[in-house]
């Protein structure tokens, strides 16, 4: 069922294990994790960020899509629709698409302008009953248009903004967008255990940058309050790879292999079998 992200993710905080953001740009990708959800009975955050939003021809077209998906598919566990490092405006979009859950990255603003704006869309959603997230500090490198240096986020700011009543709480700890590379220091374990101390203990944390993290320090980083794990490079680099081969082989020359649900196939399966092996990571499966 479409839900907020609100109660899933207070009873992972409180359960002590994660909730996969998963990344969505086209129909393959938003059947794969939805049919991985139900199969082992976890819930899922389907995350859309504005270019994919724009790519899939709008933001009601994806409401649409993933509502009509969720009824022919029959998927009971609870799914959340959720907006990606959104501007401001895009929020605005979501919230009147029928998204069930925001994401306000005011991160490059001015803080007190990040707080402002927070607080008047902590309030819209609340109304609604649509989840928030929130972020202080950059996450370092690119996610589909949206750059940071990577800025490690102020403790101080980070309970000036939970303090607004926000759902979920994105801090820059040291991760990344996109690939690691070979000389990346590891997340801040000290400045997570600070933020964790100023916000609460029942404020669910957000990582995001979740591929290419070793499994240690995600795990790690749940057992001290992150509750919602974002992932969207590794589904994407294992879609390219079973794409790849599946050409290289020549399967789409036999047959009618160059059928795109054949063509597609084997990225859609190895989507499944990545987001089933972060769901396990996480700790979800069997927490719907």
């Amino acid at each position: 069922m479409l839900v907020s992200a609100e109660e899933m993710l207070k009873k992972a905080r409180a359960g002590h294990y994660g909730v996969g953001q998963f990344n969505i740009n086209n129909l393959e990708w938003t059947k794969a994790i939805l049919l991985t959800a139900q199969e082992n009975q976890s819930p899922a955050i389907l995350g859309v960020s504005e270019g994919a939003g724009k790519y899939m021809t709008g933001f009601k077209t994806v409401s649409a899509m993933v509502s009509a998906m969720m009824d022919e598919l029959n998927i009971t566990v609870p799914i959340a629709l959720h907006l990606d490092h959104g501007t401001y405006e895009g929020c605005y979009k979501c919230i009147e698409a029928g998204f069930t859950s925001i994401m306000f990255d005011g991160s490059s603003l001015p803080f007190e302008e990040n707080l402002a704006k927070t607080k008047e869309l902590v309030e819209e959603c609340k109304k609604r009953g649509i989840s928030i997230e929130a972020e202080v500090g950059g996450i370092g490198g690119e996610e589909d248009g949206v750059v940071s240096t990577g800025e490690v986020a102020d403790p101080e700011e980070c309970k000036q903004i939970a303090d607004l009543g926000v759902d979920m709480l994105a801090c820059g700890i040291g991760n990344i967008h996109g690939k690691y590379p070979a000389n990346w220091a590891g997340l801040s374990f000290d400045t997570l255990e600070a933020i964790a101390s100023k916000v609460g203990e029942e404020l669910p944390l957000v990582l995001h940058g979740g591929t290419g993290i070793p499994a240690e320090q995600v795990q790690k980083a749940i057992s001290m309050g992150v509750s919602k794990v974002n992932v969207n490079t590794e589904c994407q680099l294992s879609f390219a790879e079973a794409t790849r081969k599946y050409i290289e082989a020549g399967k789409d020359l036999e047959g009618k292999g160059y059928d795109p649900r054949k063509l597609l196939k084997p990225g859609f399966e190895a989507i499944k079998e990545t987001v089933k092996e972060k769901m396990e990571m996480f700790g979800s499966i069997n927490k719907a």
